[in-house]
């Protein structure tokens, strides 16, 4: 296995600390199966629970609303809790929110598990994660750090989905019953995530992956708040996020309109978990060495012109496989641009010690468009039905690619006009790690 991380250029603490962050990347993987499965079952799900696509909607504002707050408190909680306490909670609280989901629940029902999965899947476990990866990796391999960890979440969310997928297309044929195919997804997940959970709890080592700050304290924040830095990587979370719930609306897009198959729709959720693995992996070898800036700044470029290439492409059945081929190509460079928002930290020199405050905040901005981009996409496609709803919501998604764009150039003068030095900053930082590292 060392030969095989040194043929990838992978050193230092990195290879050192390589199989925690891998533990860390597989529990992020199926973490966010749960809440977000219903975008590939979008069709089926609607039917199996007699819901609207605004009531889908709801749904994702929920989470949101939850997870600004969890994510906020959650960032501190990172700095100064134990990383195997936060993975082992979240992942049971995921678990059981998916067992709950097996009731007959009515739409308020529902609500309450999405509410459930909304501190679940953020508070302090995706601080937690951010920040270990950074303690456990090099300055100069932080790409690399990012682009595996995502690179294998993807790899593992591909897997758990595949199988889901085979359990599902399993239940609808054989026994020609939608609902109880639901239902085999649901349990399927929900068992994952409790192995997982039970799978850290004796696997993962505090000490391989030791935060700096041995309690809870909100003296960081003040401080995290002052950084124009964060602001800027704020921001740009944000963009990433509406569209990263946004792309969901691709998969019904293909099904109701381009008249493709449930089925299909659903391989395409497994393909871009696939298509995300090179761009996450691809996209950390790159910011590592052309930096995170222009690297973010191709990946914004390249998906901006995928999304118009997207609007001009006629919505009618004999484009599926050139609206599916758009669809994995944007995707792969949003995962080269996703991963690295993360390194934006290092480029802009924010603090070690305060990385888990600072992710929390990061994640509070990035968790605000839950609280709107899936009841706007719903409204907007239940108020104009067929093509029109759908193209009005995709107009609003290359806004905001653009606006991610401008934002990137604000990040290249902002880094030119701050003349940063990283080693300087996080030198006293870095010390104290050592002990942990």
């Amino acid at each position: 296995m060392n030969s095989l991380l040194k043929m990838l250029g992978i050193k230092g603490r990195l290879r050192e600390n390589f199989g925690a962050i891998v533990i860390l990347a597989f529990s992020g993987s199926v973490i966010f199966a749960l809440p977000f499965f219903r975008f590939d079952y979008y069709d089926a799900y609607i039917t199996t629970y007699n819901l609207t696509n605004t009531q889908m909607g709801v749904f994702g504002t929920v989470i949101g609303v939850f997870g600004i707050v969890s994510y906020l408190f959650g960032g501190v909680v990172a700095d100064g809790m134990s990383v195997r306490k936060i993975i082992v909670i979240s992942l049971f609280g995921t678990g059981i929110g998916g067992l709950l989901h097996l009731l007959p629940l009515s739409f308020k029902g529902l609500l309450c598990v999405y509410a459930l999965w909304g501190v679940s899947t953020t508070f302090a476990f995706w601080p937690a994660c951010v920040k270990a990866v950074r303690v456990m990796s090099d300055e100069e391999s932080q790409g690399k750090a990012y682009g595996f960890f995502e690179g294998t979440q993807s790899i593992g969310g591909a897997l758990v989905a595949l199988v889901a997928v085979a359990l599902f297309n399993w239940g609808a044929s054989s026994m020609t019953n939608e609902v109880l195919a639901m239902k085999y997804v649901i349990l399927f997940y929900s068992f994952v995530n409790i192995a997982m959970g039970l799978f850290a709890l004796f696997a993962v080592k505090d000490e391989k992956m030791r935060l700096s700050a041995d309690r809870v304290s909100f003296k960081g924040l003040a401080k995290v708040i002052k950084n124009p830095a964060v602001w800027i990587i704020c921001l740009v979370s944000f963009c990433n996020h509406v569209f990263c719930l946004s792309i969901y609306y691709y998969i019904p897009y293909v099904t109701d309109i381009l008249g493709a198959t449930v089925a299909f729709g659903a391989m395409l959720g497994v393909a871009r978990k696939f298509g995300s693995i090179g761009g996450n992996i691809a996209g950390g070898y790159m910011a590592d060495k052309f930096g995170t800036a222009r690297l973010m700044m191709l990946a914004f470029v390249v998906m901006l012109g995928g999304q118009i290439l997207m609007l001009l492409t006629p919505a009618k059945e004999s484009s599926v496989i050139i609206v599916a081929v758009l669809f994995v190509t944007i995707l792969v460079f949003f995962h080269m641009n996703y991963a690295m928002a993360w390194t934006m930290m290092s480029e802009g020199a924010v603090p070690v010690e305060y990385s888990g405050t600072a992710a929390g905040l990061i994640c509070t901005a990035g968790a605000i468009p839950e609280t709107f981009v899936s009841i706007l996409a719903g409204n907007i496609i239940d108020n104009n039905p067929g093509v029109p709803g759908f193209r009005y919501f995709f107009y609003f998604l290359t806004a905001v690619i653009a606006a991610g764009l401008v934002l990137i150039l604000v990040w290249r003068a902002y880094l030119k006009h701050a003349k940063i030095d990283k080693s300087k900053f996080d030198e006293k930082a870095m010390e104290d790690l050592k002990q942990y590292v």
